[in-house]
């Protein structure tokens, strides 16, 4: 007797076959059989394909607010010398608890750059000099999706925010938040940041380093409840950018500590951006106080007062 478990069926359910002594095959387990009975071992782990969400002519006004991830694939990592040669836009609806809805738009769009894509940018996202050749972003199409929307999310706004305002000014005026900074993703189980390895722990695949692929896939992870979590992940990135934040400048801090600063998570601003040239870090109003004292016990040692400057979700992440 033999078994045999059709992999690429297209009728639904899958199901495992055994040749009966007559010659005919009785039906043994479903798809959903199986991946159950492999998962109850404790030897496998099943990855299921990400299926984008449909699209919703007509979204449930029980979500009136709008939200729409971002995913851009650039020619380098400077905003200011590289250009988008794709970017990628999922719209969705939400409730202010940060409970999703429905996907309510969808935009994807190539872009050929001034100058040749670099080859290692081919190798790691696919887009060659063909793909790109005389292709536009429809920004009629982009500005429609864009407008309504209360809240711009990207995993990574530091990287894709500064590269969309160059782009286009709808950019400017939105608020943003950041997927990988502001959700803890420890908390929720996940052991790292990247994209890849979230949607993989979450259970899925999807072909990534695309732009659209790769909202779609932060969408999934951003809907999902992490262990001992009362809400999703995006619940919690929309409470967090909500909060207003305050960027600290450690301005003629010694030279000789730069070490305990950059220990503490500052970063270095040459002042070419137009923001102080010094070490610098963010944090929330209720941690000013202590972070104002750290400085002045550990760095400055005296009652310094560092410039400072708050910041909301409509000024994060700004290049």
């Amino acid at each position: 007797m033999t078994a045999q478990f059709d992999m690429f069926a297209d009728d639904a359910p899958t199901v495992i076959r055994r040749s009966r002594s007559d010659g005919r095959a009785t039906p043994v387990m479903t798809e959903d059989d199986m991946v159950r009975h492999l998962q109850e071992t404790g030897r496998y782990r099943i990855l299921m394909k990400l299926q984008p969400r449909p699209v919703v002519q007509l979204p449930d006004s029980a979500f009136p607010l709008r939200g729409v991830i971002i995913d851009t694939e650039t020619t380098g990592l400077s905003s200011r010398k590289d250009e988008i040669i794709e970017i990628g836009a999922v719209a969705f609806s939400f409730d202010a608890t940060g409970t999703i809805g429905a996907v309510t738009d969808v935009y994807g769009g190539l872009r050929q750059p001034s100058r040749p894509i670099p080859a290692d940018i081919t190798r790691l996202t696919g887009i060659t000099e063909a793909m790109v050749a005389g292709q536009v972003i429809d920004f009629d199409r982009l500005e429609a999706l864009v407008t309504p929307a209360d809240l711009i999310i990207a995993h990574n706004a530091g990287f894709d925010r500064p590269f969309c305002e160059a782009l286009s000014p709808i950019f400017a005026d939105k608020a943003w938040a950041c997927s990988v900074s502001e959700v803890d993703w420890h908390a929720r189980g996940f052991e790292g940041t990247k994209l890849g390895y979230l949607i993989g722990q979450a259970g899925y695949f999807h072909d990534g380093h695309r732009a659209v692929d790769d909202c779609f896939a932060l969408l999934e992870v951003l809907d999902s409840n992490g262990q001992d979590q009362a809400g999703s992940a995006f619940a919690e990135l929309y409470a967090a950018s909500q909060r207003s934040r305050v960027r600290i400048f450690a301005e003629n801090s010694p030279f000789d500590l730069k070490d305990h600063l950059k220990g503490r998570g500052y970063r270095w601003s040459d002042g070419s951006d137009g923001r102080p040239k010094a070490w610098w870090t963010e944090v929330a109003d209720a941690d000013l106080k202590d972070e104002l004292c750290w400085l002045r016990s550990e760095i400055y040692r005296y009652e310094a007062s560092p410039p400072m400057k708050r910041l909301t979700a409509f000024d994060r992440f700004k290049g």
